[in-house]
């Protein structure tokens, strides 16, 4: 019996101890899953008890030009809150708040009634502003430093830096592109509250830290004046808008690149998405005559002509595949250069035709066509050029003379830059390095070659016929800079009409592209104008922004000019009126024929620069003008026989 409750209490024993050691272990698995692996949700929780966390602002790293020079910069502001739970006089809060912050007072009642915990009143105020709340010193009001995106040149480089949000979040430009980089941390606001929630101290700050500082290749001198002769070509020319880039042909480095019109990063939501699109990289458009230069330098590299190969240009009228393309003006037979100088659209088809589908087709690609060029920009459009396999008809003529394709400014001038680099092609970019908030380099862009399309020999080939262009009787006169040799090409194209999808009888493109000087090129530049209204005709209305823009910018740079380089003397040239069938005929085909005798040379002699130009774009005379004052020589003289295509030149000096 005495075993038997012996063994009974040893088996209560063992049971009980089984029980706590059970508990126990189970006790110690919760305090161990509580204190150890739960440990940061539960002091997360206790956070969200006793403090109250408000994101901040972060603070974005400045963007500069090349010289150092800021485009865009983060100012420190101040940023109202309201605790509404410390407000005790209400009523007398919202009495002196609401006319200091520009709202009503019901207005702002709400807001203080929307939470009882925090609510933003005003976030980056101006410095007067904040000094006379804080001068109230009202219970339940606080300010913290915020930061506010700051473009403290206004509307100079705009497209090419973009802009931002509120948040601030990059939207467009540089600010999009590297927005990863460019943004800093998140900063808090944080402040302390009791079991009841109420503010117990004052609140901590942990500050943003700064992202990281883009040094672009732009240069701010030459984006000055690139968009200072742009705006002064599209007035002058009544157009809707106008392009320039300025590209360092060895390197790919954009060193200009501006849009008219332009608008003001720091109040862009006060501008049209037209206005704020950044349209040298987003749009395309048919390229017109600056196509035949990568045509002619095609056909020389395969050996296909030599630049003193002549072609019959059946006097201004050829008919092929069923249509008929024209020549603004009539010519017999034109030497491969001549075809380039005075822009032979027939020469430049059946330099096309000779060179063959294929070959023409893989030249374009290999110069960048249809594809994009990797310029460190949002949202570049890739162009429009059909498969070689679908060219039909008088495609393949059309094609050679810049119809039937689209291009961006920036293909258009990487292209050209190729043929200025000694025929190699260099990718476009603007962002020369990234560094951090102590000056280290955290990312840094060297040039890069995409590829070689030409020979040397070509490419030197092509550039001396280009000059032609630029001399005595060529299309491009007025893109002559005194003191330099300049290669460069006009285009004039059509545009398409979006109702009736064919071509517009009125509206077009008039551009000038370029490089220079010819021995050594330092320049690529390209200006575009959009519709313009006085003429349609790139070497009138791109050409002087061309020659403008060059000649301050070689200037700028200090590259000595070559001595004995003088610009040609503008000529007149015999005219001939063309029938109503012929314009009906060279419209249809996309090329452009005045159909007047010729306007009179009106007599210049002593006017101001306002008076003549009033007079050019009354009569549409493609005029140059010289120096500065009033009219003291003129070429044409006075009631000669003149049209809008001729070259005319005003020379004006001070006044004695």
């Amino acid at each position: 019996m005495k075993d038997r409750r012996e063994t009974w209490a040893k088996r209560r024993i063992y049971t009980v101890g089984a029980f706590f050691a059970v508990f126990f272990t189970v006790v110690s698995a919760r305090a161990f899953y509580l204190q150890i692996v739960k440990h940061e949700d539960w002091v997360k929780l206790a956070e969200r008890q006793h403090q109250k966390t408000v994101a901040l602002t972060p603070a974005r790293g400045a963007i500069y030009d090349a010289h150092g020079e800021p485009l865009a910069v983060s100012i420190e502001m101040d940023s109202c809150y309201a605790e509404p739970r410390n407000i005790e006089e209400m009523e007398d809060t919202v009495a002196s708040l609401a006319p200091l912050l520009g709202i009503n007072r019901d207005e702002l009642v709400r807001k203080l009634s929307a939470s009882r915990n925090f609510v933003w009143l005003q976030r980056r105020m101006s410095p007067e502003q904040a000094k006379k709340i804080k001068g109230l010193k009202m219970d339940g009001i606080g300010f913290v430093k915020e930061t506010k995106r700051f473009y403290p040149n206004s509307e100079t480089a705009a497209h090419v830096v973009g802009f931002t949000g509120m948040d601030p979040e990059g939207l467009e430009g540089i600010e999009l592109k590297y927005d990863d980089l460019i943004v800093g941390n998140t900063g808090y606001l944080v402040t302390e509250r009791d079991a009841l929630g109420r503010s117990v101290g004052q609140a901590i700050v942990k500050q943003s830290s700064q992202g990281g500082d883009i040094t672009l290749t732009l240069d701010k001198n030459i984006q000055y004046i690139a968009e200072k002769e742009l705006g002064k070509a599209v007035l002058a020319s009544g157009a809707k808008g106008g392009m320039a880039l300025v590209m360092e042909p060895r390197t790919g480095k954009v060193l200009a690149l501006a849009n008219y019109p332009n608008f003001n990063p720091n109040s862009y939501s006060q501008y049209s998405p037209w206005v704020l699109r950044n349209r040298l990289v987003a749009d395309s458009f048919e390229p017109g005559s600056t196509f035949k230069t990568f045509l002619v330098a095609a056909a020389l590299e395969e050996k296909i002509v030599s630049p003193g190969d002549s072609f019959n240009c059946e006097n201004g009228s050829y008919s092929i595949g069923g249509r008929v393309i024209h020549d603004t003006h009539k010519y017999s037979r034109l030497s491969v250069a001549d075809i380039l100088k005075y822009s032979s659209n027939i020469g430049a088809a059946k330099i096309g035709m000779r060179l063959g589908r294929d070959k023409l087709y893989g030249y374009l690609k290999n110069f960048g066509f249809a594809e994009r060029s990797g310029i460190d920009l949002p949202g570049e459009a890739i162009g429009y050029l059909r498969d070689k396999s679908q060219w039909f008809g008088v495609d393949l003529s059309t094609i050679s003379f810049g119809q039937g394709v689209s291009v961006s400014a920036v293909q258009l001038t990487a292209a050209m830059s190729a043929i200025a680099n000694g025929g190699v092609l260099m990718k476009p970019y603007l962002v020369e390095k990234v560094t951090d908030s102590n000056g280290a380099v955290i990312r840094r862009f060297e040039p890069h070659q995409v590829r070689r399309v030409i020979s040397p020999e070509t490419a030197t080939s092509v550039g001396r016929m280009m000059e032609g262009v630029t001399t005595e009787g060529g299309t491009g006169m007025n893109a002559s800079v005194d003191g330099y040799r300049v290669a460069g090409k006009t285009g004039t194209a059509q545009k398409v009409d979006p109702v009736t999808k064919g071509y517009s009888v009125d509206k077009r493109t008039a551009s000038f592209l370029g490089f220079l000087p010819v021995d050594d090129p330092r320049l690529t530049i390209m200006v575009i104008i959009d519709e313009p209204k006085t003429s349609p005709y790139g070497g009138v209305v791109a050409a002087p922004a061309f020659s403008a823009i060059a000649q301050q910018s070689l200037c700028y740079l200090h590259v000595p000019p070559a001595k004995g380089v003088r610009p040609p003397v503008p000529r007149t040239i015999e005219v001939r009126k063309e029938t109503p069938q012929e314009m009906q005929a060279m419209v249809a085909e996309g090329t452009i024929t005045d159909g007047n005798e010729g306007a009179m040379m009106p007599n210049f002699s002593g006017m101001s620069m306002r008076q003549v130009l009033r007079v050019m774009e009354k009569r549409g005379i493609n005029v140059k003008l010289l120096g500065s004052g009033r009219v003291v020589e003129q070429f044409p003289r006075a009631g000669d026989r003149i049209r809008p295509t001729d070259q005319v030149m005003v020379k004006f000096a001070p006044s004695a």
